[in-house]
């Protein structure tokens, strides 16, 4: 499966913006998805994370009422809406992916080691 980001660019702070990650290679609802980021000289962090049907999601405390995961599994593709944006945002965005029953445990689906697939990133900048 391939996964590839975009959508990222400059926004001003409290501005909003809309990642895609278009799956391909395979069906995209057979996976788990999730949204990583990594902000300069940082590790990448958990962002958010959609169950396969859309139905279950989770968010980082950073993110919790500011962002929303979703997915269209009939346009193969996993979304997140960015609203209120903070300079502490801007980072690389990944999305990523796997298929392994495990997952179903809201807990591990935060671990980035647990995903076998990824796109390319797409970066967002939140300046003032």
């Amino acid at each position: 499966v391939q996964l590839q980001a975009s959508g990222g660019g400059v926004v001003q702070i409290g501005g909003s913006l809309r990642l895609s990650c278009a799956v391909s290679g395979s069906t995209a609802s057979a996976y788990f998805m999730a949204w990583f980021r990594q902000a300069p000289g940082k590790e990448r962090t958990f962002v958010a994370t959609i169950g396969v049907s859309g139905a279950a999601t989770s968010y980082a405390d950073s993110v919790k009422g500011r962002f929303t995961i979703s997915r269209d599994n009939a346009k193969n593709t996993l979304y997140l809406q960015m609203n209120s944006l903070k300079p502490e945002d801007t980072a690389v965005y990944y999305c990523a992916a796997d298929s392994r029953d495990a997952l179903n445990d809201y807990l591990l689906r935060t671990f980035s080691y647990f995903y076998d697939y990824w796109g390319q990133g797409t970066l967002v900048t939140v300046s003032s």
